[in-house]
């Protein structure tokens, strides 16, 4: 004969499910040529949804969609522009990205051994693809997003969270064609290419519950 013994967690926790998903809104910010300086001098807003596979309590991988916009005039610059020129632009972008997350503390909801907290610092970094509309021009370009954010349960599957990101694209043309090139210095990795930010409040839920653990005796 032979039986089976089922062994069901009783305490379900963040490595229980496999799966996170939600959304957020936040304020963004942009540094370039029309603001070489203050990143929220002219700050935008933004709309993100979000999907994590939960890997450990430690170790996620997350799929960001935003849709936000961008703004900045050259008027607010220390920087006088050759022959005094004075630009203003208005982006609206859209943005999809990849990123890896390494929470601090073992995040979850669970038994003491396991070293669970309802929160967690964490830091992010990835690879991004971003669209944008302003002036009339379409733009493409791709992107590193970077950043940090923190992580708190507000129930057994609900998850609150704040996140800061730098976004580094691969462009000087986020801000319009008559500001991709003002002092003739030729664009490269490190310089005279536009960046943005975005700093997003986030609510997602936990599900796909991971199989239990079963095991069987003659």
């Amino acid at each position: 004969m032979i039986v089976m013994l089922c062994i069901v967690p009783r305490v379900q926790a963040q490595e229980d499910y496999r799966f996170d998903a939600g959304g957020g809104i936040g304020m963004t910010g942009y540094l370039g040529d029309a603001n070489a300086a203050n990143l929220w001098s002219h700050p935008g807003f933004d709309g993100m949804l979000l999907f994590r596979y939960i890997k450990s309590p430690r170790i996620a991988f997350k799929t960001g969609f935003y849709a936000g916009t961008l703004s900045g005039d050259t008027k607010d610059m220390d920087d006088v522009l050759p022959d005094e020129g004075h630009f203003k632009f208005s982006t609206t972008f859209f943005e999809l990205s990849e990123m890896f997350e390494f929470n601090f503390f073992n995040y979850g909801i669970g038994e003491k051994y396991r070293k669970l907290k309802r929160w967690s610092p964490y830091i992010t970094g990835g690879l991004g693809a971003t669209m944008w509309l302003t002036s009339g021009y379409t733009g493409f370009a791709f992107t590193i997003p970077f950043g940090i954010g923190a992580k708190y349960k507000i129930s057994e599957r609900l998850n609150l969270g704040l996140e800061f990101l730098m976004k580094k694209t691969f462009s000087d043309r986020l801000d319009g064609t008559e500001l991709s090139d003002p002092h003739a210095i030729k664009s490269g990795f490190a310089k005279n290419t536009d960046w943005y930010s975005t700093l997003s409040v986030t609510l997602s839920y936990e599900f796909s519950k991971r199989c239990a653990t079963c095991n069987y005796k003659d």
